[in-house]
C-alpha cells in the first residue's frame, strides 16, 4: 500500500486530499508512522521524530493513528489477496508477498493477476497501491519500491542484474547502516560493485555473509513465500511525554500495554512462552528483561503479574528511576496446546482465564475500550508520545 495510514486518512476526510498528512505520535517525543507523498516532498519520512517533521513541514496536518480503522482496512485487502492465491506471506498491515505461480493456470498470466489485484484494491477500498511483479521475492519487492506511488512494475530476469547494478548498496535486502558503512569503507558503493568484486575480497569485508549478499546482488533469491508463518512475538510499547519517575505510573502504563498485547495474542489463538520488557531511560539507553513462562499462558492478569515482577526488579536496581519508553513483548510459545474443558487450574488462574474470555467478548461487542482494568487508568500517567 502507498503511505497506508495517511492514504486512509485522506480517503476518509476529502479535505485532506492533496495536503501533506503526517500520522504518528504527536507529543514532544513522538515519531512519524506514515507520511503522505505530499509530506515526503518536504523530506518527512517514517521513523523521523515528529519534532523534526514539524520543522520541515510546519503546515502539514498531523494526526494520531487510528489503528482499529487501519486493521479493518488491512483485513479487507488480505481478503482480496485470498481471491487470487492461498500463498500469502503478510509482512505487515500494508504489505505482503503473493505467490501466484499455480493461480495462472486458472486465472490468467501473472501480469494480468497483478493488474486485477491493483484494480480490486482500488475499487473496494478506495486506496492506491503499488504491485511489483518478479520471479523472486527480492526483485518483486524492489519492483514495488521502484513503481511507487500507485504503480504497477515488472522486473524480468533478463534485465534484473543490470537494473540492480545501478542501485546503491543500501537498496539490497539485509544491508543496513552498519553493513553499508563496511561496504563503503571498502569502496563498494553500488550493487554493481558487489556484482564485480571477487568473492574473496567481499568475504574479507563481510565474513560469512558475503556469499548471501553476492547472490542477492546478482538478483538470486531462493526464499519461498511462507504462507503459514506464525507470529514470533506480539507486543506494544509507548514513549511517554514526560519521563516516568513514579513506579505506580509505570505500572499503570504497563497494564495498558499488556492489555493490548494479550488481546492480540488471544485473537490469534496463541499463548505466550516468554514475557519481555523493553525499558529506555534518558537519553537513549535501552535495556531488556525477560522471563520464560511455564506453562505458557494468554490471560491478561497472569501476563501482567509476570511483567510487573520484571518491572519492579528493574526499578529497584536503578540509581536514577526514570523511564522515557516502556514496551512489552510476548514471545509466542512454540508448542500451542488447547486447554481442555476439564483441566484443573488453581482458582486464581481459572479466574484469570474466565476474565480474559469475558474481556474479549465485551470488547468485541463494544470496542477495545469497552472493558479496561482500573490499574491501567491510574491518575497522573502520561499520554502516548
Amino acid at each position: 500500500m502507498d503511505a497506508f495510514y495517511a492514504s486512509v486518512e485522506q480517503r476518509d476526510d476529502p479535505t485532506l486530499r492533496g495536503r501533506p498528512v503526517i500520522v504518528g505520535g504527536l507529543g514532544r517525543r513522538g515519531v512519524v508512522a506514515t507520511a503522505s507523498y505530499e509530506a515526503r516532498k518536504f523530506g518527512v519520512r517514517s521513523a523521523m521524530p515528529t519534532a523534526e517533521a514539524l520543522r520541515r513541514c510546519p503546515d502539514g496536518v498531523y494526526l494520531v493513528p487510528r489503528m482499529a480503522v487501519y486493521q479493518a482496512v488491512s483485513a479487507q485487502i488480505f481478503e482480496i489477496f485470498d481471491e487470487f492465491t492461498p500463498q500469502i506471506e503478510g509482512l505487515s498491515l500494508d504489505e505482503a508477498f503473493l505467490d501466484v505461480t499455480a493461480s495462472q493456470r486458472a486465472l490468467g498470466t501473472a501480469w494480468q493477476l497483478a493488474r486485477q489485484i491493483k484494480s480490486r484494491v482500488s475499487d473496494r477500498t478506495g486506496l492506491p497501491c503499488t504491485v511489483g511483479l518478479a520471479h523472486n521475492k527480492l526483485l518483486a519487492k524492489l519492483a514495488s519500491e521502484l513503481g511507487k506511488p500507485d504503480g504497477l512494475k515488472r522486473i524480468d530476469p533478463a534485465v534484473a542484474q543490470a537494473l540492480l547494478a545501478a542501485l546503491p548498496v543500501e537498496r539490497l535486502w539485509t544491508v543496513g547502516k552498519h553493513t553499508a558503512a563496511q561496504l563503503h569503507a571498502a569502496g563498494l558503493v553500488s550493487v554493481g560493485d558487489i556484482q564485480r568484486v571477487p568473492h574473496e575480497q567481499l568475504q574479507r569485508v563481510l565474513g560469512p555473509r558475503a556469499a548471501t549478499l553476492k547472490q542477492l546482488a546478482l538478483g538470486i533469491d531462493e526464499r519461498a513465500v511462507e504462507c503459514n508463518r506464525q507470529e514470533q512475538s506480539v507486543g506494544a510499547e509507548e514513549t511517554v511525554e514526560e519521563d516516568l519517575n513514579d513506579l505506580a505510573a509505570a505500572q499503570a502504563l504497563l497494564m495498558r500495554l499488556v492489555e493490548r498485547a494479550a488481546a492480540r495474542l488471544r485473537h490469534a489463538g496463541l499463548q505466550a512462552g516468554v514475557v519481555q520488557l523493553k525499558l529506555r531511560t534518558p537519553p537513549f539507553h535501552t535495556e531488556t528483561r525477560q522471563h520464560r513462562l511455564q506453562p505458557p499462558r494468554a490471560d491478561t492478569g497472569g501476563l501482567y503479574r509476570e511483567a510487573q515482577a520484571l518491572l519492579e526488579r528493574w526499578w529497584h536496581d536503578q540509581p536514577k528511576r526514570k523511564l522515557r519508553l516502556l514496551g512489552v513483548s510476548l514471545g509466542v510459545a512454540t508448542e500451542q496446546r488447547q486447554a481442555g474443558l476439564f483441566d484443573q487450574l488453581p482458582q486464581p488462574e481459572a479466574d484469570d482465564k474466565l476474565l480474559a474470555s469475558l474481556e474479549d467478548r465485551i470488547n468485541a461487542r463494544f470496542g477495545k475500550e469497552g472493558l479496561r482494568r482500573a490499574r491501567g487508568m491510574s491518575k497522573g500517567t502520561e499520554k502516548q508520545g
